[in-house]
């Protein structure tokens, strides 16, 4: 009996020490901005937004590295990417393909797209077996970010814990003019009971609005939480999305744009009461490339970051 109970504690321990894995969603092309946005260097060495997040990933305790992309730049993307990091952490390549289905189901003939973002994760259930971020690749999330999701994930010792980052809604407006973020709603202990999508977010006369349900502007809060896809999750979220997607290709399939997307697997674990998911809180200040006009307030922010000394000049 000692020696099962010394192996739970040691069990146990481990899993308390574990360090979160980022997984970095870098399969889509950017094609609004008209280009490979995720290998764009935009800090003062050519740093991509990428690197900004890798560094702190890094110092917020993260100890491995999952990339899921397109087999048919690969080589490209070990050249400009995963070259960088070699001897700071252990990084791993998946692949996200059309044809990669459960058994008995095919992709149809004339399908192009791919299958979505929550498709993407699933290509990762061979390689992660310890709680795990999902991050996109081209949004800058700041270094509060990754502190409160790394620090979270650390201690993520269970199953069905999953978590997501909101950031308050007054820093990811854009100067550019209105966006649409996923507005979160939550009960009084900080858990998610559902996202809503609003649009034409703006500062209008210091005050935030959005079109509300009725087609007339609506004030919110600065400090609402919003979901800038920034999760996290316990390795049963690969099974739960297999079975989800198992569903989702019998009943729409054969949709040649249908997409399994990761909020439609995290609103059904809500739903169906598989997991919570914990909203975190972070000061940070999201921003990112969607336009190519977007691109020269990016550079100035990532270079005023570094000239108050908040990342080296050389990040690695």
């Amino acid at each position: 009996i000692s020696t099962f109970v010394r192996r739970k504690q040691k069990h146990y321990i481990n899993l308390k020490i574990m360090k979160p894995t980022l997984f970095l969603l870098a399969a889509g092309m950017g094609s609004r901005y008209g280009g490979l946005k995720q290998l764009d260097g935009l800090g003062p060495n050519g740093e991509t937004i990428m690197d900004y997040s890798i560094y702190d990933a890094i110092h917020a305790g993260f100890g491995k590295l999952v990339f899921v992309i397109r087999k048919d730049f690969e080589q490209d993307f070990r050249d400009k990417i995963i070259s960088k990091y070699e001897g700071h952490i252990p990084c791993e390549l998946v692949f996200q393909a059309l044809d990669n289905l459960p058994e008995g189901f095919t992709c149809p003939a004339e399908r192009t797209k791919p299958w979505g973002t929550n498709h993407a994760v699933m290509m990762g259930a061979d390689v992660i077996k310890e709680p795990f971020a999902v991050i996109n690749c081209d949004d800058f999330y700041g270094r509060d970010g990754f502190r409160v999701l790394g620090q979270w994930l650390s201690k993520a010792d269970g199953q069905n814990r999953y978590c997501m980052v909101g950031y308050r809604v007054g820093n990811t407006l854009s100067e550019s003019g209105t966006v649409a973020r996923g507005i979160c709603r939550t009960d009084a202990n900080n858990y998610l009971t559902g996202v809503v999508e609003r649009t034409d977010i703006a500062r209008v006369d210091g005050r935030i609005t959005f079109t509300g349900d009725d087609g007339q502007p609506t004030t919110t809060d600065d400090n609402t939480p919003v979901s800038m896809n920034m999760w996290g999750f316990t390795p049963d979220y690969m099974d739960f999305s297999a079975r989800l997607f198992a569903r989702f290709l019998a009943e729409r399939g054969h949709e040649l744009k249908s997409e399994f997307y990761i909020p439609t697997v995290v609103n059904e674990a809500i739903r169906c009461g598989a997991a919570k998911v914990k909203v975190l809180d972070t000061d940070a200040s999201w921003f990112g490339v969607t336009y190519a006009a977007d691109r020269p307030g990016v550079v100035e922010k990532i270079h005023a970051l570094v000239d108050a000394g908040e990342y080296p000049e050389q990040l690695w």
